[in-house]
């Protein structure tokens, strides 16, 4: 039996036993209400945190707080994720967004010290893995389906796009000599460099579209 089917085995049970069915709303319903208070705070442009900047979590919540539209923008995507979790139709969007957010503010609780709460966003990092693992299904597909065919390449694409880039790459190196752009002392070096790196660039590209699939999702 392979991977898959193992899978899907696991997932089928899970996800048909009531009280698991009941603990996972229950955590989509915590996350919301645990998310939601510090998400209309950054909206709000209220400072999270009273700590002064001697203190690493005050210094680091305060500059946060300092970045203005960038501070809102975190709340409005931790409401959108919270939102998301208490709609079964949404729910496996809203665990997506929330995992990596919640990952993150695990890890910065925990590297500053924030005493107490690096548990706490730990044990909604478990959670949010949870819900991600209950909607597998959803994003079986990025695991395990292969589009039908690959991407149909150019004549020496292997050639000819490597060396475009390289001249590109040329190309900007004179343009930053002639303008002096970054104050080098030698930009004939700067220009090789360039040159160097297009050519690379474009092999890794030409490569990347041979292998790239192309057209529908396979059927099973």
């Amino acid at each position: 039996m392979g991977l898959e089917k193992i899978l899907d085995s696991i997932h089928k049970k899970m996800t048909r036993n009531r009280a698991l069915q009941i603990f996972t709303i229950f955590t989509r319903f915590l996350l919301f209400i645990g998310f939601t208070p510090p998400s209309l705070v950054k909206i709000m442009n209220k400072p999270f945190t009273i700590l002064p900047d001697t203190n690493p979590v005050g210094h680091y919540f305060n500059a946060l707080y300092e970045t203005g539209f960038y501070y809102r923008f975190i709340g409005w995507s931790q409401l959108t994720a919270a939102i998301l979790l208490i709609f079964p139709r949404t729910a496996h969007l809203g665990a997506l967004m929330f995992l990596p957010i919640i990952v993150n503010i695990a890890v910065l609780t925990t590297s500053v010290g924030f005493v107490g709460t690096w548990v706490v966003t730990i044990l909604m990092s478990l959670a949010a893995a949870w819900l991600v693992a209950w909607d597998y299904d959803r994003m079986k597909p990025m695991l395990f389906y292969k589009r039908e065919e690959k991407a149909k390449t150019f004549k020496l694409e292997l050639v000819w796009m490597p060396v475009l880039f390289a001249v590109g790459g040329a190309v900007v190196g004179g343009i930053w000599a002639l303008i002096r752009l970054g104050n080098f002392r030698n930009y004939w070096f700067v220009a090789l460099y360039l040159t160097i790196g297009g050519l690379v660039f474009g092999f890794g590209v030409a490569l990347h579209h041979r292998f790239m699939p192309a057209g529908e999702l396979e059927t099973r």
